[in-house]
């Protein structure tokens, strides 16, 4: 499987896009939300970017619930996991609500032929991050790792891998690495023993990272996607992690430190990125595409190949109507 994630224009595929699904560098795509107008319209879409590939492609979308939910229309309004304690203060019910929605999230975006959603957020809520702010679970170390333990596990239960992000904590900077190229200053031991550690606690429960386009100078000069130190010493070593890594979009900000898409790309690579992400530029991703020419882990294949949907359906339509369905989105909202 190759090592590009990219994306596609509108509702549908067009010429310049069918030829780049023929490229077999391109591993993945991820869809936005103007991919999007109804269930049935998705669901041909994926099915068709399938066909058009001819080989085994991974197709994401970023459906974390609150702000960050790609598909609303026809789909259930998954809320802000950032609500769920203050919504249940009942640790227990909260933790039946973490469930809940990873489970309902793997049903709903793998039933119109989506692998995965790019999901948990993992961050802490410190209340200085505004791009991360309710997306987190909570401000604090154990509830994250409570409530994201039982949201994976909701994700696994029906067929979906879940992806930790963003590795080590972007929760702590007040820059938004979409926009800016945030610096954590704090001390090794503080970063280890408090954001870091719910990623740690949790390792072997998740099957993907996406490292932080944030840097760290306590450990890196370099931001946590683009560092051996973090992704291969720390991530793969010290917490035995050997499931996939993400880059993080590479057109970030955060990501201009290390230069152009190609330097970017390859840098992501080397430090230990499995599949790199170019969203929103299609020209960069094009060319990206055409010029790369860098090795990749020998490992990659088997484990982007375990990302793969366990319960794809391309026609929600027909889903929605079956017992089948009903039973289980009855059991969810119960």
């Amino acid at each position: 499987m190759g090592p590009l994630m990219l994306d596609i224009e509108g509702l549908e595929v067009n010429s310049r896009e069918r030829d780049l699904l023929q490229n077999p560098l391109l591993g993945g795509m991820i869809l936005f939300s103007r991919n999007y107008d109804s269930p049935q319209q998705v669901a041909e879409l994926t099915q068709s970017i399938r066909e058009i590939a001819g080989r085994d492609i991974l197709i994401a979308v970023d459906h974390e619930g609150g702000r960050v939910q790609r598909f609303r229309e026809g789909f259930t309004a998954v809320p802000a996991m950032g609500t769920i304690l203050l919504e249940n203060s009942d640790h227990e019910q909260a933790k039946r609500k973490a469930y809940h929605w990873g489970a309902m999230i793997a049903i709903e975006v793998q039933a119109v032929g989506i692998d995965f959603s790019f999901a948990p957020v993992l961050d802490l809520n410190k209340n200085i991050s505004q791009v991360i702010g309710d997306r987190a679970f909570s401000g604090k170390v154990d509830e994250v790792i409570e409530l994201g333990r039982e949201f994976i596990r909701g994700m696994n239960d029906y067929g979906m891998a879940a992806t930790a992000k963003h590795f080590p904590g972007h929760g702590s900077v007040e820059a938004d690495s979409h926009i800016d190229i945030p610096v954590d200053d704090r001390p090794r031991e503080q970063i280890i023993s408090d954001d870091m550690r719910v990623f740690a606690e949790l390792a072997k429960n998740y099957q993907a990272v996406m490292p932080a386009h944030v840097i760290y100078p306590a450990f890196d000069k370099q931001p946590a996607g683009f560092s051996n130190i973090w992704l291969q010493d720390i991530l793969r070593g010290q917490l035995g992690f050997d499931g996939v890594i993400f880059s993080d979009d590479l057109s970030m900000k955060g990501a201009e430190v290390v230069g152009g898409y190609y330097q970017r790309a390859e840098a992501a690579i080397k430090a230990g990125c499995d599949m790199v992400l170019v969203c929103n530029h299609p020209k960069e991703g094009q060319e990206l595409a055409e010029q790369f020419d860098f090795d990749c882990d020998p490992k990659s294949t088997e484990r982007l190949a375990a990302m793969r949907g366990k319960a794809l359906n391309y026609s929600l339509s027909k889903v929605q109507g079956s017992d089948q369905w009903l039973s289980l989105k009855d059991n969810l909202l119960a």
